[in-house]
C-alpha cells in the first residue's frame, strides 16, 4: 500500500497482517477478511462490519460450557489470524434470567472475565436484558428534545413550512430511527414519545392555543403511534412481496388452508402468545393490523403505491 496526496506518492509498504484503514477497499477488504468467522463456531451469530453477536438458550451447564467453548474457538481464530479482540469492549448480557455463570476470554495471554450488563448500545438501540423498550424510547426523545431546544433558541418564529423542513429533517428521525426493532407498546413509553410532538407543534406560530388534534390537522401530520403502524405495514408489504431481502418464514406464518382466511392472499396466521412482550415483538404485533388491510391495498404493485393506497384507505377509515 501507498498513500497519495495531491498527486504525490509515498513508497511502498507491504501489509503483513490486517487492513489498512481508511483505504477505498478498507471495508470490502476486512469482510472477506472476517468472512469464514461463522465457521469456527457451532452457536448462533450474527455479523455487522466489525460487529459480531454470539448467542445461546442456556438450560443447563453443559449449554454454558458450548457457549465458552465458542469464545475460545474465537480466541484461536484471532491469534490465527492476528486480529486481536478488544476484549474491554465485549460484553456478556443474560436475557430475561439471572445467571451466576461468567465467561472468558483471552487478552494478552492472559483469560479474562467478559463483563456483564443490563442494557447496551446495539447499532444506535438500547436493548435492555428484558428486552422492553423504555430505555431507547429515554434516549430518542432526550435526543429529539435537545435539537428542538437547539431550534428553538435559534428561531424566534417559525411559519407552518420551515417548521416542517426542521422537524421531519432533524427531529423526527430520532423518533423513528429502526423503530419497528423497539416499538414501544407500554402507555408510559408511548406518551413520551408523543409528548416530544406536543411540543414541537406548540412552536408553530399562531399554533399554541390550539389543541393536539387541531394543530396535527393544519400541519397535515399524523400521530406518532399511527405513523408506527403506518411503517410497520409498509415493512410487511416490503418482506410479503420479497422487495426486503428478508425470508417471510422467519418472521411469518401464511393462513393458507386455515380458518378464517377470507380476504386478501397475503393473510397471515396469528399464534398464541403467552406474554404480552412476545405479542408486541414485530412478527406478532402486525399480523391483525395487516389482515384488515383491502385487497387494493395488499396488491399494489410498488412500495409508492402501497403508501398511497393505505393512506387513502386510512383517511377513508376515519371519515366513516
Amino acid at each position: 500500500m501507498r498513500i497519495m496526496v495531491r498527486r504525490r506518492a509515498s513508497r511502498w509498504e507491504r501489509v503483513r497482517s490486517g487492513v489498512p484503514q481508511g483505504s477505498v477497499l478498507g471495508p470490502l477488504l476486512f469482510l472477506l477478511y472476517v468472512n469464514e468467522l461463522p465457521d469456527w463456531i457451532t452457536n448462533s451469530m450474527v455479523m455487522f462490519a466489525d460487529d459480531t453477536k454470539i448467542w445461546r438458550e442456556i438450560e443447563n451447564a453443559e449449554d454454558s460450557s458450548e457457549l465458552q467453548s465458542d469464545l475460545n474457538r474465537l480466541r484461536n481464530w484471532s491469534r490465527t489470524w492476528l486480529l486481536e479482540f478488544n476484549v474491554d469492549k465485549c460484553k456478556v448480557m443474560h436475557v430475561n434470567h439471572d445467571s451466576n455463570t461468567v465467561y472468558f476470554l483471552e487478552k494478552a495471554g492472559v483469560s479474562c472475565q467478559l463483563g456483564e450488563v443490563s442494557e447496551e448500545r446495539d447499532l444506535g438501540v438500547m436493548i435492555r436484558r428484558d428486552l422492553k423498550a423504555g430505555a431507547q424510547c429515554e434516549k430518542a426523545a432526550a435526543k429529539a428534545s435537545s435539537i428542538l431546544g437547539l431550534i428553538n433558541r435559534h428561531f424566534e418564529k417559525l411559519d407552518k413550512e420551515s417548521f416542517m423542513i426542521l422537524y421531519k429533517s432533524f427531529v423526527r428521525p430520532h423518533l423513528e430511527y429502526c423503530v419497528q426493532a423497539w416499538n414501544p407498546y407500554v402507555k408510559t413509553d408511548i406518551d413520551t414519545m408523543e409528548r416530544i410532538q406536543r411540543r414541537a407543534t406548540r412552536m408553530v406560530q399562531g399554533m399554541k392555543k390550539l389543541s393536539y388534534a387541531e394543530r396535527l390537522r393544519v400541519l397535515g401530520l399524523q400521530t406518532l403511534e399511527q405513523r408506527r403502524v403506518r411503517g410497520d405495514m409498509i415493512e410487511v408489504f416490503k418482506i410479503m412481496t420479497g422487495r426486503e431481502d428478508v425470508d417471510p418464514e422467519k418472521f411469518f406464518c401464511r393462513a393458507e388452508g386455515r380458518h378464517g382466511t377470507r380476504g386478501h392472499g397475503y393473510k397471515l396466521f396469528k399464534p398464541r402468545c403467552r406474554t404480552g412482550l412476545r405479542a408486541n415483538f414485530f412478527s406478532q404485533r402486525v399480523i391483525e393490523s395487516w389482515n384488515r388491510l383491502p385487497t387494493e391495498v395488499v396488491y399494489a404493485p410498488s412500495i409508492c403505491a402501497f403508501k398511497r393506497r393505505y393512506d387513502q384507505w386510512r383517511s377513508n377509515e376515519r371519515d366513516i
